[in-house]
Protein backbone atom coordinates (compact mmCIF):
# COMPACT_ATOMS: atom_id res chain seq x y z
CA UNK A 1 0.00 0.00 0.00
CA UNK A 2 2.85 2.51 0.87
CA UNK A 3 4.14 1.65 -1.91
CA UNK A 4 1.46 2.45 -3.76
CA UNK A 5 1.03 5.51 -2.01
CA UNK A 6 4.73 7.05 -2.96
CA UNK A 7 4.51 6.03 -6.15
CA UNK A 8 1.38 8.72 -6.75
CA UNK A 9 -1.21 8.39 -9.09
CA UNK A 10 -1.76 5.99 -12.36
CA UNK A 11 -1.18 7.92 -15.43
CA UNK A 12 -4.90 7.44 -16.64
CA UNK A 13 -5.54 4.59 -19.56
CA UNK A 14 -5.96 6.49 -22.94
CA UNK A 15 -9.11 5.78 -24.32
CA UNK A 16 -9.54 5.39 -27.86
CA UNK A 17 -11.70 4.12 -31.02
CA UNK A 18 -10.85 0.70 -31.80
CA UNK A 19 -9.48 0.56 -35.58
CA UNK A 20 -12.07 -2.57 -36.15
CA UNK A 21 -14.73 0.09 -35.39
CA UNK A 22 -13.64 3.57 -37.51
CA UNK A 23 -13.04 1.11 -40.41
CA UNK A 24 -16.40 -0.83 -40.50
CA UNK A 25 -17.85 2.19 -39.91
CA UNK A 26 -16.36 3.70 -42.63
CA UNK A 27 -17.69 0.31 -44.56
CA UNK A 28 -21.06 0.80 -43.24
CA UNK A 29 -21.20 4.48 -44.73
CA UNK A 30 -20.35 4.23 -48.10
CA UNK A 31 -22.98 1.36 -49.11
CA UNK A 32 -25.34 3.62 -46.70
CA UNK A 33 -24.56 6.62 -49.30
CA UNK A 34 -25.67 4.96 -52.59
CA UNK A 35 -28.95 4.16 -50.31
CA UNK A 36 -29.56 7.69 -49.59
CA UNK A 37 -28.63 9.79 -52.71
CA UNK A 38 -30.74 8.60 -55.64
CA UNK A 39 -29.10 6.92 -58.81
CA UNK A 40 -27.08 8.94 -61.68
CA UNK A 41 -29.63 9.74 -64.22
CA UNK A 42 -29.43 6.25 -66.79
CA UNK A 43 -28.09 3.92 -63.70
CA UNK A 44 -30.99 1.34 -62.68
CA UNK A 45 -31.24 1.85 -58.64
CA UNK A 46 -30.26 -1.90 -58.39
CA UNK A 47 -26.60 -1.53 -60.39
CA UNK A 48 -26.26 2.01 -58.13
CA UNK A 49 -26.63 -0.13 -55.01
CA UNK A 50 -24.52 -2.48 -55.90
CA UNK A 51 -21.82 0.11 -56.71
CA UNK A 52 -21.77 1.22 -53.18
CA UNK A 53 -21.52 -2.59 -52.00
CA UNK A 54 -18.43 -3.61 -54.47
CA UNK A 55 -16.59 -0.05 -53.27
CA UNK A 56 -16.69 -0.94 -50.06
CA UNK A 57 -15.60 -4.31 -50.56
CA UNK A 58 -12.57 -2.41 -52.16
CA UNK A 59 -12.22 -0.17 -49.16
CA UNK A 60 -12.27 -2.83 -47.02
CA UNK A 61 -9.56 -5.17 -49.31
CA UNK A 62 -7.25 -1.54 -48.51
CA UNK A 63 -7.83 -1.07 -44.63
CA UNK A 64 -8.07 -4.55 -43.90
CA UNK A 65 -11.07 -4.39 -40.89
CA UNK A 66 -10.99 -8.23 -41.10
CA UNK A 67 -9.25 -10.67 -43.49
CA UNK A 68 -9.73 -10.23 -47.09
CA UNK A 69 -12.36 -13.56 -47.16
CA UNK A 70 -14.09 -11.95 -44.11
CA UNK A 71 -14.91 -9.05 -46.36
CA UNK A 72 -15.83 -10.44 -49.39
CA UNK A 73 -18.04 -12.98 -47.34
CA UNK A 74 -19.83 -9.59 -45.85
CA UNK A 75 -20.34 -7.71 -49.32
CA UNK A 76 -21.64 -11.29 -51.42
CA UNK A 77 -24.18 -11.47 -48.05
CA UNK A 78 -25.58 -7.47 -48.46
CA UNK A 79 -26.05 -7.94 -52.28
CA UNK A 80 -27.58 -10.71 -51.90
CA UNK A 81 -30.20 -9.00 -49.59
CA UNK A 82 -30.54 -6.08 -51.98
CA UNK A 83 -30.96 -8.16 -55.01
CA UNK A 84 -33.94 -10.04 -53.15
CA UNK A 85 -35.27 -6.74 -52.17
CA UNK A 86 -35.19 -4.81 -55.66
CA UNK A 87 -34.39 -7.21 -58.62
CA UNK A 88 -33.91 -5.95 -62.00
CA UNK A 89 -36.45 -4.27 -64.20
CA UNK A 90 -37.95 -5.94 -67.18
CA UNK A 91 -36.42 -9.69 -66.07
CA UNK A 92 -38.59 -12.19 -64.42
CA UNK A 93 -37.72 -12.39 -60.94
CA UNK A 94 -34.46 -10.27 -61.43
CA UNK A 95 -31.06 -11.29 -60.45
CA UNK A 96 -30.75 -14.57 -57.68
CA UNK A 97 -28.10 -15.25 -55.30
CA UNK A 98 -26.83 -17.17 -57.93
CA UNK A 99 -25.21 -14.31 -59.90
CA UNK A 100 -23.19 -13.08 -56.69
CA UNK A 101 -21.81 -16.63 -56.03
CA UNK A 102 -21.04 -17.10 -59.98
CA UNK A 103 -17.64 -16.31 -58.97
CA UNK A 104 -16.95 -19.75 -57.25
CA UNK A 105 -18.04 -21.37 -60.23
CA UNK A 106 -15.50 -19.56 -62.23
CA UNK A 107 -12.79 -21.05 -63.93
CA UNK A 108 -10.87 -18.39 -62.99
CA UNK A 109 -11.17 -19.02 -59.36
CA UNK A 110 -10.34 -22.70 -59.55
CA UNK A 111 -7.47 -21.88 -61.81
CA UNK A 112 -5.74 -19.90 -59.28
CA UNK A 113 -6.82 -22.31 -56.24
CA UNK A 114 -5.40 -24.99 -58.18
CA UNK A 115 -2.00 -23.81 -59.23
CA UNK A 116 -1.68 -22.62 -55.38
CA UNK A 117 -1.37 -26.67 -54.67
CA UNK A 118 1.81 -26.79 -57.29
CA UNK A 119 3.54 -23.86 -55.33
CA UNK A 120 2.98 -25.54 -51.76
CA UNK A 121 4.54 -28.46 -53.31
CA UNK A 122 7.76 -26.72 -54.19
CA UNK A 123 8.06 -25.95 -50.89
CA UNK A 124 6.94 -29.06 -48.83
CA UNK A 125 8.97 -31.12 -50.95
CA UNK A 126 12.03 -29.36 -51.43
CA UNK A 127 12.19 -29.02 -55.04
CA UNK A 128 12.58 -25.18 -55.11
CA UNK A 129 15.68 -25.21 -52.72
CA UNK A 130 17.00 -28.56 -55.06
CA UNK A 131 16.72 -26.18 -57.84
CA UNK A 132 18.36 -22.77 -56.49
CA UNK A 133 21.40 -24.40 -55.12
CA UNK A 134 21.93 -26.36 -58.30
CA UNK A 135 21.41 -23.09 -60.03
CA UNK A 136 24.41 -21.23 -57.84
CA UNK A 137 26.57 -24.03 -58.40
CA UNK A 138 26.39 -23.75 -62.11
CA UNK A 139 26.00 -20.39 -62.37
CA UNK A 140 26.87 -18.06 -59.89
CA UNK A 141 30.58 -17.40 -59.46
CA UNK A 142 29.95 -13.83 -58.88
CA UNK A 143 27.90 -11.54 -57.02
CA UNK A 144 26.38 -10.34 -60.14
CA UNK A 145 25.79 -13.40 -61.50
CA UNK A 146 24.01 -14.80 -58.45
CA UNK A 147 21.06 -11.62 -59.62
CA UNK A 148 20.70 -13.82 -62.79
CA UNK A 149 20.38 -16.44 -61.03
CA UNK A 150 17.50 -15.34 -58.69
CA UNK A 151 15.78 -14.61 -62.21
CA UNK A 152 16.13 -17.65 -63.23
CA UNK A 153 14.93 -19.59 -60.71
CA UNK A 154 12.19 -16.96 -60.12
CA UNK A 155 11.32 -17.06 -63.82
CA UNK A 156 10.95 -21.01 -63.80
CA UNK A 157 9.09 -21.26 -60.68
CA UNK A 158 6.51 -18.52 -61.67
CA UNK A 159 4.23 -20.72 -64.08
CA UNK A 160 3.10 -22.31 -61.20
CA UNK A 161 3.18 -20.21 -58.06
CA UNK A 162 0.45 -17.44 -58.07
CA UNK A 163 1.74 -16.22 -54.57
CA UNK A 164 4.58 -14.42 -55.16
CA UNK A 165 4.66 -14.04 -51.74
CA UNK A 166 5.12 -17.50 -51.57
CA UNK A 167 7.69 -17.81 -54.19
CA UNK A 168 9.46 -14.71 -53.58
CA UNK A 169 9.10 -14.53 -49.69
CA UNK A 170 8.82 -18.75 -48.91
CA UNK A 171 11.56 -20.09 -51.69
CA UNK A 172 13.78 -17.51 -53.06
CA UNK A 173 14.53 -15.22 -50.14
CA UNK A 174 14.63 -17.93 -47.35
CA UNK A 175 17.60 -19.31 -49.50
CA UNK A 176 19.34 -16.36 -50.55
CA UNK A 177 19.03 -14.73 -47.21
CA UNK A 178 21.07 -17.50 -46.10
CA UNK A 179 23.63 -17.22 -48.71
CA UNK A 180 24.20 -13.55 -48.04
CA UNK A 181 24.49 -14.67 -44.12
CA UNK A 182 27.07 -17.06 -45.40
CA UNK A 183 29.29 -14.38 -47.38
CA UNK A 184 29.33 -12.00 -44.23
CA UNK A 185 26.74 -9.83 -44.91
CA UNK A 186 25.18 -8.43 -41.49
CA UNK A 187 22.04 -6.24 -42.16
CA UNK A 188 23.34 -3.82 -38.84
CA UNK A 189 27.21 -4.09 -39.95
CA UNK A 190 27.97 -4.68 -43.40
CA UNK A 191 24.78 -4.65 -45.26
CA UNK A 192 26.31 -3.60 -48.42
CA UNK A 193 28.62 -6.07 -48.62
CA UNK A 194 26.01 -8.22 -50.59
CA UNK A 195 22.82 -9.11 -48.97
CA UNK A 196 21.24 -5.28 -49.88
CA UNK A 197 21.72 -6.34 -53.78
CA UNK A 198 20.61 -9.85 -53.22
CA UNK A 199 17.34 -8.66 -51.19
CA UNK A 200 16.23 -5.57 -53.57
CA UNK A 201 16.97 -7.63 -56.48
CA UNK A 202 14.46 -10.78 -55.33
CA UNK A 203 11.65 -8.62 -55.41
CA UNK A 204 12.09 -6.78 -58.75
CA UNK A 205 12.54 -10.06 -60.16
CA UNK A 206 9.66 -11.22 -58.88
CA UNK A 207 7.61 -8.24 -59.95
CA UNK A 208 8.30 -9.06 -63.33
CA UNK A 209 8.19 -12.97 -63.76
CA UNK A 210 4.62 -12.14 -62.41
CA UNK A 211 2.92 -10.55 -65.27
CA UNK A 212 4.86 -13.56 -67.49
CA UNK A 213 2.29 -15.64 -66.95
CA UNK A 214 -1.48 -15.95 -66.16
CA UNK A 215 -0.50 -18.12 -63.17
CA UNK A 216 2.63 -16.23 -62.26
CA UNK A 217 0.43 -14.12 -59.87
CA UNK A 218 -2.93 -14.15 -58.12
CA UNK A 219 -4.38 -11.08 -59.17
CA UNK A 220 -3.42 -12.08 -63.50
CA UNK A 221 -6.81 -13.72 -63.78
CA UNK A 222 -8.58 -11.76 -61.27
CA UNK A 223 -7.63 -8.81 -63.54
CA UNK A 224 -8.30 -10.89 -67.09
CA UNK A 225 -11.69 -11.75 -65.32
CA UNK A 226 -13.16 -8.44 -64.53
CA UNK A 227 -11.42 -6.90 -68.35
CA UNK A 228 -13.99 -9.68 -70.14
CA UNK A 229 -17.15 -8.58 -68.63
CA UNK A 230 -15.84 -5.45 -69.76
CA UNK A 231 -13.42 -5.32 -73.27
CA UNK A 232 -15.22 -8.95 -74.20
CA UNK A 233 -12.24 -10.19 -75.14
CA UNK A 234 -10.70 -13.94 -74.76
CA UNK A 235 -7.32 -14.42 -73.37
CA UNK A 236 -5.54 -18.21 -73.10
CA UNK A 237 -2.78 -19.13 -70.61
CA UNK A 238 -0.55 -19.76 -73.72
CA UNK A 239 -1.48 -16.70 -75.40
CA UNK A 240 -0.56 -14.48 -72.36
CA UNK A 241 2.31 -16.11 -72.03
CA UNK A 242 3.75 -15.21 -75.77
CA UNK A 243 2.93 -11.57 -75.39
CA UNK A 244 4.63 -11.30 -72.55
CA UNK A 245 7.89 -13.18 -73.43
CA UNK A 246 9.86 -10.79 -74.80
CA UNK A 247 9.36 -7.66 -72.89
CA UNK A 248 9.55 -10.11 -69.67
CA UNK A 249 12.70 -11.84 -70.70
CA UNK A 250 14.46 -8.07 -71.68
CA UNK A 251 13.85 -6.64 -68.25
CA UNK A 252 14.82 -10.08 -66.65
CA UNK A 253 18.21 -9.18 -68.37
CA UNK A 254 18.41 -5.58 -67.21
CA UNK A 255 17.42 -6.04 -63.27
CA UNK A 256 19.91 -7.77 -61.59
CA UNK A 257 22.00 -5.29 -63.55
CA UNK A 258 20.35 -1.87 -62.83
CA UNK A 259 20.21 -3.18 -59.10
CA UNK A 260 23.70 -3.94 -59.06
CA UNK A 261 24.91 -0.60 -60.42
CA UNK A 262 22.37 1.52 -58.21
CA UNK A 263 23.10 -0.72 -55.14
CA UNK A 264 26.37 -2.22 -55.79
CA UNK A 265 28.08 -4.80 -53.21
CA UNK A 266 31.31 -4.84 -52.32
CA UNK A 267 31.63 -8.59 -52.53
CA UNK A 268 32.26 -9.52 -56.49
CA UNK A 269 33.02 -12.72 -56.71
CA UNK A 270 32.32 -15.60 -53.93
CA UNK A 271 32.72 -19.47 -53.84
CA UNK A 272 29.82 -20.32 -55.08
CA UNK A 273 30.37 -24.44 -55.42
CA UNK A 274 30.99 -24.43 -51.34
CA UNK A 275 27.64 -22.64 -51.42
CA UNK A 276 25.78 -25.12 -53.74
CA UNK A 277 27.25 -28.63 -52.13
CA UNK A 278 26.61 -27.40 -48.53
CA UNK A 279 23.04 -26.68 -49.80
CA UNK A 280 22.52 -29.74 -51.99
CA UNK A 281 23.99 -31.85 -48.72
CA UNK A 282 21.19 -30.80 -46.73
CA UNK A 283 18.71 -31.59 -48.52
CA UNK A 284 20.10 -34.88 -49.43
CA UNK A 285 19.48 -37.30 -52.12
CA UNK A 286 16.05 -36.30 -54.54
CA UNK A 287 13.36 -38.36 -53.36
CA UNK A 288 10.45 -39.73 -55.00
CA UNK A 289 7.88 -36.75 -54.50
CA UNK A 290 10.47 -33.80 -55.85
CA UNK A 291 10.75 -36.22 -59.29
CA UNK A 292 6.70 -36.53 -59.07
CA UNK A 293 6.41 -33.18 -58.37
CA UNK A 294 8.73 -32.56 -61.32
CA UNK A 295 7.41 -34.48 -64.10
CA UNK A 296 3.45 -32.98 -63.11
CA UNK A 297 5.15 -29.54 -63.29
CA UNK A 298 6.53 -30.07 -66.62
CA UNK A 299 2.43 -32.10 -67.58
CA UNK A 300 1.03 -28.76 -66.04
CA UNK A 301 2.89 -26.32 -68.70
CA UNK A 302 2.17 -28.52 -71.34
CA UNK A 303 -1.45 -28.97 -70.83
CA UNK A 304 -1.42 -25.14 -70.40
CA UNK A 305 0.19 -24.35 -73.50
CA UNK A 306 -1.97 -26.70 -75.46
CA UNK A 307 -4.73 -26.28 -73.66
CA UNK A 308 -6.87 -25.75 -76.66
CA UNK A 309 -6.10 -28.57 -78.58
CA UNK A 310 -6.67 -31.17 -75.89
CA UNK A 311 -10.50 -29.82 -75.54
CA UNK A 312 -9.62 -28.44 -71.74
CA UNK A 313 -9.53 -25.21 -70.61
CA UNK A 314 -6.70 -23.89 -68.24
CA UNK A 315 -8.68 -23.81 -65.09
CA UNK A 316 -9.45 -27.77 -65.98
CA UNK A 317 -5.79 -28.19 -66.59
CA UNK A 318 -4.62 -27.26 -63.18
CA UNK A 319 -7.78 -29.23 -60.79
CA UNK A 320 -6.81 -32.38 -63.05
CA UNK A 321 -3.08 -31.66 -61.91
CA UNK A 322 -3.74 -31.04 -58.15
CA UNK A 323 -5.68 -34.12 -58.43
CA UNK A 324 -2.82 -35.94 -59.77
CA UNK A 325 -0.28 -34.23 -57.04
CA UNK A 326 -3.05 -36.46 -54.16
CA UNK A 327 -3.74 -39.32 -56.07
CA UNK A 328 0.42 -39.72 -56.41
CA UNK A 329 1.06 -38.75 -52.58
CA UNK A 330 3.36 -35.50 -53.73
CA UNK A 331 1.31 -33.32 -51.26
CA UNK A 332 -1.60 -34.85 -49.01
CA UNK A 333 -5.11 -33.52 -48.39
CA UNK A 334 -3.99 -32.54 -45.39
CA UNK A 335 -1.28 -30.06 -46.75
CA UNK A 336 -3.97 -28.28 -49.26
CA UNK A 337 -5.82 -27.87 -45.46
CA UNK A 338 -3.04 -25.77 -43.83
CA UNK A 339 -2.57 -23.95 -47.35
CA UNK A 340 -4.68 -20.83 -45.55
CA UNK A 341 -3.20 -18.81 -48.35
CA UNK A 342 -4.95 -20.99 -51.27
CA UNK A 343 -8.28 -21.26 -49.02
CA UNK A 344 -8.04 -17.32 -48.72
CA UNK A 345 -7.70 -16.86 -52.08
CA UNK A 346 -10.47 -19.40 -53.39
CA UNK A 347 -13.03 -17.46 -50.91
CA UNK A 348 -12.31 -13.44 -51.64
CA UNK A 349 -11.37 -14.36 -55.14
CA UNK A 350 -14.52 -16.11 -56.05
CA UNK A 351 -16.52 -13.23 -53.81
CA UNK A 352 -14.76 -10.46 -55.65
CA UNK A 353 -15.42 -11.92 -59.37
CA UNK A 354 -19.00 -12.49 -58.31
CA UNK A 355 -19.78 -8.86 -57.23
CA UNK A 356 -18.16 -7.73 -60.62
CA UNK A 357 -20.31 -10.14 -62.65
CA UNK A 358 -23.48 -9.02 -60.66
CA UNK A 359 -22.31 -5.42 -61.20
CA UNK A 360 -21.86 -5.79 -65.06
CA UNK A 361 -25.18 -7.53 -65.59
CA UNK A 362 -26.97 -4.89 -64.06
CA UNK A 363 -25.83 -2.60 -66.62
CA UNK A 364 -23.48 -0.49 -64.46
CA UNK A 365 -20.29 -0.73 -66.97
CA UNK A 366 -22.49 -0.49 -69.77
CA UNK A 367 -23.69 3.09 -68.06
CA UNK A 368 -20.23 4.16 -67.22
CA UNK A 369 -18.18 3.38 -70.57
CA UNK A 370 -21.32 5.86 -72.29
CA UNK A 371 -21.13 8.44 -69.30
CA UNK A 372 -17.33 8.80 -69.77
CA UNK A 373 -17.86 8.90 -73.45
CA UNK A 374 -20.08 12.05 -73.66
CA UNK A 375 -17.38 13.52 -70.68
CA UNK A 376 -13.88 12.79 -72.46
CA UNK A 377 -13.03 13.68 -75.68
CA UNK A 378 -9.76 11.50 -76.95
CA UNK A 379 -10.20 12.18 -80.67
CA UNK A 380 -7.16 13.25 -81.84
CA UNK A 381 -4.82 11.62 -79.27
CA UNK A 382 -4.54 8.53 -81.11
CA UNK A 383 -1.96 6.49 -79.66
CA UNK A 384 -1.27 9.02 -76.62
CA UNK A 385 -4.06 6.88 -74.53
CA UNK A 386 -2.36 3.64 -73.57
CA UNK A 387 0.77 5.78 -72.36
CA UNK A 388 -0.82 7.65 -70.58
CA UNK A 389 -3.11 5.05 -68.87
CA UNK A 390 -0.13 2.88 -68.29
CA UNK A 391 2.25 6.00 -66.63
CA UNK A 392 -1.34 6.71 -64.41
CA UNK A 393 -1.69 3.24 -63.50
CA UNK A 394 2.38 3.23 -62.23
CA UNK A 395 1.32 6.51 -60.22
CA UNK A 396 -1.40 5.46 -58.77
CA UNK A 397 0.04 2.30 -58.19
CA UNK A 398 1.70 4.12 -54.57
CA UNK A 399 -1.58 4.10 -52.86
CA UNK A 400 -1.75 0.22 -52.95
CA UNK A 401 0.16 -2.10 -50.84
CA UNK A 402 -2.03 -5.36 -51.96
CA UNK A 403 -1.83 -6.29 -55.86
CA UNK A 404 -5.29 -7.91 -55.48
CA UNK A 405 -7.06 -4.31 -54.05
CA UNK A 406 -5.41 -2.73 -56.94
CA UNK A 407 -7.01 -5.00 -59.64
CA UNK A 408 -10.72 -4.98 -58.20
CA UNK A 409 -10.71 -1.42 -57.76
CA UNK A 410 -8.68 0.09 -60.97
CA UNK A 411 -8.41 -2.53 -63.88
CA UNK A 412 -12.39 -2.00 -64.26
CA UNK A 413 -11.65 2.06 -64.27
CA UNK A 414 -8.68 1.72 -66.58
CA UNK A 415 -10.20 -0.45 -68.90
CA UNK A 416 -13.20 1.30 -69.79
CA UNK A 417 -11.36 4.44 -69.99
CA UNK A 418 -9.48 2.67 -72.89
CA UNK A 419 -12.46 0.99 -74.08
CA UNK A 420 -14.56 4.64 -74.91
CA UNK A 421 -10.63 5.85 -76.51
CA UNK A 422 -11.24 3.46 -78.86
CA UNK A 423 -7.74 1.55 -77.82
CA UNK A 424 -7.68 -1.91 -79.78
CA UNK A 425 -9.18 -3.86 -76.64
CA UNK A 426 -6.62 -6.57 -76.83
CA UNK A 427 -3.56 -4.20 -76.78
CA UNK A 428 -5.30 -2.05 -74.05
CA UNK A 429 -5.97 -5.58 -72.09
CA UNK A 430 -2.10 -6.44 -72.11
CA UNK A 431 -0.87 -2.99 -71.47
CA UNK A 432 -3.10 -2.67 -68.29
CA UNK A 433 -2.98 -6.54 -67.24
CA UNK A 434 1.13 -6.10 -67.05
CA UNK A 435 1.37 -2.82 -65.60
CA UNK A 436 -0.07 -4.12 -62.29
CA UNK A 437 2.93 -6.40 -61.49
CA UNK A 438 5.82 -3.38 -62.42
CA UNK A 439 3.74 -0.88 -61.35
CA UNK A 440 4.72 -2.31 -57.71
CA UNK A 441 8.05 -2.17 -57.94
CA UNK A 442 7.84 1.66 -57.16
CA UNK A 443 7.64 0.96 -53.25
CA UNK A 444 8.59 -1.56 -50.90
CA UNK A 445 4.90 -2.21 -49.64
CA UNK A 446 4.05 -2.36 -53.50
CA UNK A 447 3.23 -6.54 -53.10
CA UNK A 448 2.93 -8.43 -49.87
CA UNK A 449 6.38 -10.15 -50.87
CA UNK A 450 7.96 -6.64 -50.30
CA UNK A 451 7.57 -6.25 -46.39
CA UNK A 452 8.75 -10.42 -45.94
CA UNK A 453 12.17 -9.09 -47.84
CA UNK A 454 12.21 -5.29 -46.89
CA UNK A 455 12.31 -6.86 -43.19
CA UNK A 456 15.57 -8.37 -42.76
CA UNK A 457 17.17 -5.26 -43.05
CA UNK A 458 19.75 -4.90 -45.58
CA UNK A 459 17.74 -2.43 -47.21
CA UNK A 460 17.18 1.42 -46.77
CA UNK A 461 13.78 3.02 -48.54
CA UNK A 462 16.06 5.35 -50.61
CA UNK A 463 17.93 3.17 -52.72
CA UNK A 464 14.54 0.74 -52.66
CA UNK A 465 12.46 3.48 -54.45
CA UNK A 466 15.41 4.66 -56.76
CA UNK A 467 16.36 1.16 -58.08
CA UNK A 468 12.08 0.70 -58.09
CA UNK A 469 11.00 3.52 -59.79
CA UNK A 470 13.96 2.90 -62.15
CA UNK A 471 12.68 -0.40 -63.09
CA UNK A 472 9.26 0.83 -63.43
CA UNK A 473 9.71 3.46 -66.05
CA UNK A 474 12.20 1.08 -67.95
CA UNK A 475 9.47 -1.20 -68.57
CA UNK A 476 7.10 1.04 -68.92
CA UNK A 477 9.50 2.17 -71.92
CA UNK A 478 9.96 -1.64 -73.17
CA UNK A 479 6.33 -2.40 -72.96
CA UNK A 480 5.18 0.70 -75.45
CA UNK A 481 8.21 0.35 -77.77
CA UNK A 482 8.46 -3.22 -78.01
CA UNK A 483 5.61 -4.80 -76.32
CA UNK A 484 2.84 -3.02 -78.23
CA UNK A 485 4.51 -4.03 -81.64
CA UNK A 486 4.99 -7.22 -80.58
CA UNK A 487 0.89 -7.80 -79.72
CA UNK A 488 0.11 -6.33 -82.78
CA UNK A 489 2.11 -8.81 -84.66
CA UNK A 490 0.70 -11.67 -82.52
CA UNK A 491 -2.65 -10.36 -83.58
CA UNK A 492 -1.80 -9.72 -86.98
CA UNK A 493 -1.34 -13.17 -87.18
CA UNK A 494 -4.07 -14.62 -85.21
CA UNK A 495 -1.75 -15.98 -82.15
CA UNK A 496 -3.51 -13.76 -80.18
Amino acid sequence: MADNILAGPRPAKKVGVNPIIWKMAVLFIIPLMTFIIPAPEGLQELAWKLLGIYLAAIVGLVIKPYPEAVILLLAIAASAGVIGNIGIPGTKGGLKIDSVLSGYASGTTWLVFAAFTLSAAFVTTGLGKRIAYTLVGKIGKTTLRLGYVTALLDLLLSPATPSNTARAGGIVFPIFNSIAVALGSDPEKSPSKVGRYLMVNIYMVTKTTSYMFLTGFAGNALALSLMRDILHIKLSWGGWALAAVFPGLIMLAVIPYIAYKIAPPELKTIDNKAIAEKGLAELGSMSIKEKGLGVIFIFALLGWIFSGYIGMNEASVAVSVMSITLLCGVVSWDDILKNKGGWSTLIWYGGIIGLSSTLAKSGFFTWLADSLSHRFDFSGMGGAVVPILLLASILVRYLFASGGAYVAAMVPVFATLGLVSGTPPMVLALAILFSNSYGGCVTHYGGAAGPVVFAAGYNDIKSWWIIGLTVSLITYAVQLLIGIPWWEFLISHGWL
